[in-house]
């Protein structure tokens, strides 16, 4: 039964200090436990029920100087097969300094084009595969791959593995395949060959 506005002003049903009970446990006191009230927070609509949910890990894409094409970071992570125990900062430390490293490797070629007219690398003349620039799939590449070499090398320890069972000797072609595969894709980009041929 509601204890009614009276009983709280004259405390008769106030339980004496010695008999308030060590568990908070109001009903086996008879009344009002004498001390600190019990604070028991309120969620309105079930707010405690469900958490809310976790913002996505990359929320925007990386841009260079608006020339070249945005990198979205979840889409390029899926592609070059980055493993799960790479963290998104890490991610994107090692796509930021590949950036870096492929406009750098661009930096004539770009120039040509924006004194040709071309305001960006999709305007540049070049086949479409699916829709999309040939230019701007290898560039896509170069910067996956320059930066996948980047975290391979960084995480040589277990490989992305998470086990560090794998040895170095055998982590070390995988930074060079991955270096190897930007160059490629650099080198189509500007319509030159893979390998320089020396003639003796």
């Amino acid at each position: 039964m509601p204890l009614a506005s009276a009983d709280l002003r004259d405390g008769s049903d106030v339980a004496p200090p010695g008999d308030t009970p060590l568990d908070g446990d109001l009903r086996a006191a008879g009344g009002i436990v004498a001390g600190p009230p019990l604070l028991i927070p309120a969620f309105a609509d079930g707010a405690c029920d469900t958490p809310a949910p976790l913002p996505p890990p990359y929320p925007e894409p990386l841009a260079s100087d608006g020339w070249y094409p945005e990198i979205d970071l979840t889409r390029l992570r899926t592609e070059a097969r980055i493993r799960d125990t790479v963290t998104p900062e890490r991610c994107r430390d090692a796509v930021v300094s590949a950036l870096v490293w492929v406009v750098d490797q661009l930096a004539a070629w770009q120039l040509e084009q924006l004194e040709a007219g071309y305001a960006t690398l999709a305007d540049v003349p070049a086949a479409t595969i699916l829709g999309e620039s040939r230019l701007v799939m290898l560039y896509r590449q170069a910067v996956a791959g320059w930066a996948k070499a980047l975290l391979v090398e960084r995480y040589r320890d277990t490989d992305l593995t998470g086990r560090g069972d794998r040895r170095i000797e055998d982590v070390e072609p995988a930074v060079g395949e991955h270096r190897r595969d930007a160059i490629h894709a650099i080198r189509a980009l500007l319509g030159r060959p893979r390998t320089d041929v020396a003639l003796l």
